[in-house]
């Protein structure tokens, strides 16, 4: 069941019998193991890459599901007709057929003549038969795309404006720092890739990190050598497992990377040099954040999120651990920070995201619920904090910035694969036109790219002022003079707060 706007459904979390998700303090990994289910191994929940025969390259089909819309009015309305029955339909999604889904009322819209109150919606689609999509990165008009198919797509207002192929190891992550592009690989490697002034379109790789330069100093320096696995031993500066995330500093032109060998490396981009490596988990590091106030965030597939205090010293900077913000026994699968609120967000692989907010050097927080499969990705906009999993759905939840609460906007739904990334950008018109009381007062609206395991990249439109659905019911009740009933989602990703510690 969808909306008119195009993909847009609230799922009642508290009765869908759908959702199994449990509280973790329902789940104490002090007990004795009674009620325990067992951590799913983190290769089948994310090392399982589709590798099978790559499809050659064609034309994008490219959706446009609002031709009126200021940011994409280039596309047809040929390529709208082209998948009208497709798979961006979202048709028999187990979400979708459930009948505890309730599709936004017929009012929704009629009474929004202040603007007040927005709907989130699709704006289009990019399918490419190339390979699956595991990383994205939006940059102004520009949105690059990674895939097991080695290759990096550079989308303009949703049309193919440039490509360039890495030689080897699918891309998991991407970060864009100035003029230059920093591509993680499965293949353990970070490739360094520069845009060429004279042709915009034109993307050169300028290196690798670690630099063979480097490689070749380290490698005779015993010191620089750790153990990474039994009885074998490799460069410090090296990942010898696949790169599964890249975070920048941009202000110290930092750059962080995790990988699967349990390690993060912290890079200086001036000069491509490693400065740190560090050993920071037990299993397999699926993200990495850089933070506020020095902190950098790892989660990892041992289930605990860390936190790393940076320091400086007279031989150079140091990076300590601080405070474990969570142990248990799922998966640690997504990272995403709020740095002007200090507030942290980590997704794991039971369909759960904890939440942390920083206040007087105190870590406080709770449990949201609106999963029933692994989060496999998360972003910030603003206020709002989008969660993509393997369920195919992306929960669209905005925080209350009077009590630190979080509440469910709307599940935005219509990939027919796990959602493995997302990349946020504040809309254009609203950057340029919005007054800046608006703004403050949360009237922004984003544009959110998801990328899915289903070969297709979705563009959603968001607004922080979207009406929940007690806020429709009171409308409607004061509109018809009926009283309002409670409504279904009240209380869904309530506050819960507790003292993680010191």
């Amino acid at each position: 069941m969808r909306n008119d706007a195009g993909g847009t459904m609230v799922v009642d979390l508290q009765t869908d019998p759908y959702n199994t998700n449990h509280n973790r303090h329902d789940r104490d990994i002090s007990d004795n193991g009674h009620n325990h289910k067992p951590r799913p191994k983190f290769g089948d929940l994310l090392k399982a890459d589709h590798d099978g025969n790559l499809l050659a390259s064609v034309d994008p089909i490219i959706v446009n599901t609002n031709l009126t819309h200021h940011r994409f009015s280039s596309v047809s309305g040929a390529s709208t007709m082209s998948m009208s029955s497709g798979p961006a339909s979202g048709e028999g999604s187990p979400c979708v057929m459930s009948p505890w889904a309730r599709v936004s009322p017929p009012w929704a819209a009629d009474f929004n003549d202040d603007n007040v109150l927005e709907t989130n919606g699709l704006i289009g689609s990019i399918v490419r038969e190339e390979g699956h999509i595991y990383s994205l990165a939006a940059s102004g008009d520009l949105l690059y795309t990674g895939s097991d198919s080695k290759n990096i797509r550079v989308w303009k207002n949703l049309k193919d404006y440039a490509g360039f192929k890495s030689s080897s190891g699918l891309i998991k992550a991407i970060v864009i720092f100035g003029d230059r592009v920093f591509t993680g690989h499965q293949d353990g490697k970070i490739r360094v890739w520069k845009v060429s002034k004279k042709r915009p379109g034109k993307h050169k790789r300028v290196g690798t990190l670690p630099t063979f330069k480097s490689m070749v100093k380290s490698s005779v320096n015993p010191k620089h050598y750790m153990e990474v696995r039994r009885n074998k031993t490799s460069v410090k500066t090296k990942h010898n497992d696949a790169v599964s995330s890249l975070s920048l500093d941009v202000e110290l032109g930092l750059l962080y990377s995790s990988s699967w060998d349990t390690t993060i490396k912290v890079w200086r981009l001036s000069d491509s040099k490693c400065l740190e490596s560090i050993h920071a988990h037990d299993d397999a590091i699926n993200s990495v954040m850089y933070g506020f106030d020095d902190l950098v965030f790892t989660g990892s597939a041992d289930g605990t999120v860390k936190v790393w205090k940076r320091e400086m010293h007279a031989k150079g900077m140091r990076h300590v651990l601080a405070q474990i913000l969570l142990k248990q026994e799922n998966a640690v699968t997504a990272l995403a920070v709020k740095a002007t609120s200090s507030i942290v967000y980590s997704g794991s692989s039971e369909g759960l995201v904890n939440y942390w907010e920083r206040s007087k050097r105190v870590f406080v927080g709770g449990v949201l619920k609106g999963h029933k499969s692994a989060v496999l990705c998360l972003a910030v906009a603003g206020n709002l904090l989008l969660s993509g999993s393997a369920d195919k759905n992306i929960c669209v939840w905005r925080r209350d910035t009077s009590d630190g609460s979080h509440q469910c906007l709307s599940v935005l739904t219509g990939h027919m694969g796990p959602v493995k990334c997302l990349a946020v950008e504040e809309e254009r018109a609203c950057r340029k036109g919005a007054k800046a009381s608006a703004v403050a007062d949360g009237d922004r609206k984003w544009i959110i790219y998801s990328g899915s395991l289903d070969k297709s990249v979705k563009v959603w439109r968001v607004s922080e002022r979207m009406a929940t659905w007690r806020e429709m019911d009171d409308e409607a009740a004061g509109s018809s003079g009926r009283k309002s009933s409670s409504s279904p989602h009240e209380g869904s990703g309530a506050w819960s707060s507790r003292e993680l510690g010191k």
